[in-house]
C-alpha cells in the first residue's frame, strides 16, 4: 500500500509539473470548448468588433460600449483505456500499460487545471470499469489509483464496444483520448460516426519489438490475447520479413482509419519522450 502511495504521489507530481510548466495555456487552446458566454461590458477600445456594441449601455452612458465573451470549457475528457493483455508486453524500460498509464495521469491533470472533467473506460473485449467525468484533485487521484492497479478480467481486445459504450453514456461534445496498440480491426465505422460527435485523438502505443524479433534462434512464443504458442525460428529471413510486415500494417491500418474518420493519431514507442510528443501535438492544434 505504501509504495501505491508512493507511486501514486510521483505521477501527480510529474503530471502537475508538465501540466503548468509545459502545457500552460497549449492544452486549453488545442481543445475549444462549447461557445462564447457574455462576461461584462466595457468601454469601446480600438480594434474591438463593431457587431458586439452594446447599443442600449453606450446610449445610456453617452460613451461607446462593447460586449465582452468568454469560452464556456465544461468539457469532459475521457480516457478510454486498453487493459488487454498485448498492453503488458513491453522490452524498453516500461510496458505499454506504463506508458499508457503516465500519459492517462499527464492528460486527467491537465484537463482539471483547465477546469475540464476527467472521466475512464477500462476496456479488453468488453467494457471492463467505468468512471464517470468529475472535477477536482481527488477523483484524478482516484483515477490515478486504477490506472496503476486495474486488473481486467478479460485477455482480448474489442475497440468497437468500448466506443459505443461512450457514445452511450455522453451526448454532449466531449475529448477523447483512446489508448491502445490497436491491435484490433472493424473499428473504422463506428470511429467515424464517434469523430463527428466528439473530439477524439487516438494514442497507438508499441514496443520495438512490436516491429522487430531479436536473432536469437528457435523460439516458442504465445499470444497474450488468444493464448495460441507457436514457434519461431527468428533467424530466418522470411520470417523476420513477416514478423516485421504485420506491424506496418497495424500501425498504417490506425493512421488510415484515423484520417478517415477526422480524428487525430499520435505513435509512441515504450521508452520514448511522450511529453514532447504530446507538447507537439498540443502546440500544432492550438
Amino acid at each position: 500500500m505504501t509504495s501505491l502511495l508512493k507511486k501514486v504521489r510521483e505521477l501527480e507530481i510529474i503530471s502537475k509539473r508538465l501540466t503548468n510548466h509545459l502545457f500552460t495555456g497549449e492544452y486549453h487552446t488545442a481543445f475549444k470548448g462549447k461557445g462564447m458566454s457574455f462576461k461584462e461590458v466595457r468601454e469601446y477600445q480600438p480594434g474591438d468588433d463593431i457587431r458586439f456594441i452594446e447599443w442600449n449601455v453606450s446610449a445610456r452612458m453617452g460613451h461607446t460600449y462593447s460586449k465582452l465573451f468568454e469560452e464556456e470549457r465544461e468539457l469532459s475528457v475521457y480516457l478510454l483505456i486498453d487493459v488487454s493483455a498485448s498492453s503488458l508486453f513491453g522490452t524498453f524500460r516500461q510496458t505499454k500499460r506504463d506508458l499508457i498509464t503516465e500519459i492517462g495521469a499527464v492528460l486527467a491533470f491537465s484537463a482539471i487545471s483547465n477546469n475540464d472533467k476527467a472521466g475512464l473506460i477500462f476496456f479488453s473485449d468488453k467494457v471492463e470499469k467505468f468512471i464517470p467525468a468529475k472535477g477536482g484533485r481527488d477523483h484524478v487521484l482516484y483515477m490515478v489509483r486504477e490506472l496503476l492497479t486495474f486488473q481486467p478480467h478479460s485477455a482480448s481486445t474489442d475497440i468497437v464496444k468500448a466506443i459505443r459504450f461512450l457514445n452511450n453514456i455522453t451526448r454532449h461534445k466531449s475529448i477523447v483520448f483512446i489508448m491502445s496498440d490497436f491491435a484490433d480491426a472493424g473499428y473504422k465505422d463506428v470511429l467515424r460516426v464517434t469523430a463527428r460527435r466528439h473530439d477524439v485523438v487516438g494514442i497507438q502505443v508499441y514496443d520495438k519489438r512490436d516491429r522487430e524479433l531479436p536473432r536469437i534462434g528457435l523460439i516458442q512464443v504465445r499470444d497474450a490475447e488468444t493464448g495460441k504458442t507457436v514457434w519461431l525460428d527468428t533467424n530466418d529471413t522470411y520470417t523476420r520479413f513477416q514478423y516485421n510486415k504485420q506491424f506496418h500494417q497495424i500501425i498504417d491500418d490506425a493512421k488510415l482509419t484515423f484520417r478517415n474518420a477526422g480524428a487525430d493519431l499520435l505513435q509512441i514507442a515504450t521508452g520514448e519522450d511522450y511529453v514532447k510528443v504530446l507538447q507537439q501535438f498540443f502546440i500544432r492544434r492550438a
